[in-house]
């Protein structure tokens, strides 16, 4: 059996890179994570609560206790950068949306080594491609887009991992602004509520990022999460929480030109979240068809994986 490629992590202790961490080590491939050496952990103004309670310390910790070998260094110090480039074959960015841009300094560094055999950019979202968001989310889509450019023109080998709505986003509180947990009494819907969204946990991510990671059928392609079991509507989703609660939600919906108002009248984070779910439960951007030419989806190339579904994923909360 041909040894498993040594994956990198950059950005290990974020929501999606611990679990890229977990997913690598239990697949067996070496893992190494990318740490800044004397780190002080700034806190930033979080989106909504998720289903990530580890502290970055706590995270190191444990990161130790699997194997994992930590490498010292920064996107901003090209020369860590190069020499951690050197001792692994993949390089899986998780960092978040501030520092899309910087991921230059990383393909730079890629160059230089001249050993990777492939890149995932930090993505993981909908297809930066294919998507009529609006501000503030769109600007982020598009510095993603063009660090895709970038990726291209420089040769370098990627994937690029569509995953669309994380659920500690979407799930945890059926997507209501200032909400922790699922209501049990009333929702706001954005538009009819009958637009096909892919949800996904950030547990899965890690697992179908590992995959694609270890198959050479997803290079320089764009791998796209949309699990047939989670491929559901607004409507969808409040249908099977009244279930669970044996409940009728009071359900309000709210038209796209009140939904664009909010958004602009909005501030951060409520302005981000609220773009986020109007691209996707009123714009449909998780649907479209794909071009196997340059595009694969997930569940196709691996249907024997075990995922939570959304089904599934809301029992936390009854």
């Amino acid at each position: 059996m041909a040894p498993q490629d040594r994956i990198l992590v950059i950005g290990p202790t974020g929501a999606i890179g611990r679990h890229v961490i977990w997913a690598s080590v239990k697949a067996g491939n070496p893992t190494y994570a990318l740490v800044r050496k004397n780190s002080v952990t700034i806190e930033k103004p979080k989106l909504i609560t998720a289903a990530n309670p580890e502290t970055k310390e706590e995270l190191i910790d444990n990161f130790k206790s699997l194997g994992v070998i930590l490498l010292e260094g920064d996107i901003s110090d090209h020369e860590s950068l190069v020499k951690a480039m050197k001792q692994v074959d993949i390089v899986i960015c998780t960092t978040g949306r501030l520092l899309i841009l910087d991921q230059v300094k990383i393909i730079a560094a890629i160059k230089e080594a001249g050993n990777i055999k492939r890149f995932f950019p930090s993505e993981f979202g909908l297809d930066v491609d294919r998507h009529e968001a609006v501000d503030p989310v769109r600007e982020v889509f598009v510095e993603k887009a063009g660090i895709r450019r970038v990726v291209e023109a420089e040769g370098i080998p990627y994937t690029y991992l569509c995953c669309h709505a994380f659920t500690g986003y979407f799930l945890r509180n059926l997507a209501q602004l200032d909400a922790t947990v699922p209501p049990r009494d009333k929702v706001i819907i954005l538009g009819d509520g009958n637009v096909k969204g892919a949800y996904i946990t950030e547990a899965d991510v890690g697992t179908f990022t590992v995959l694609a990671a270890n198959d050479p059928r997803t290079l320089n392609k764009a791998v796209h999460i949309r699990l047939p079991a989670n491929y559901l509507t607004a409507n969808e989703i409040m249908a099977l929480w009244e279930k669970k609660i044996g409940k009728t939600l009071e359900k309000t919906y709210v038209p796209e030109e009140q939904v664009l108002k909010d958004i602009k009248e909005s501030g951060f984070p409520h302005n981000y979240l609220l773009a986020l779910y109007h691209s996707q439960q009123l714009k449909g951007d998780a649907v479209y068809e794909i071009d196997p030419a340059k595009d694969a989806e997930a569940h196709e190339l691996y249907p024997d994986v075990k995922f939570t579904t959304a089904d599934e994923y809301l029992n936390q909360f009854v």
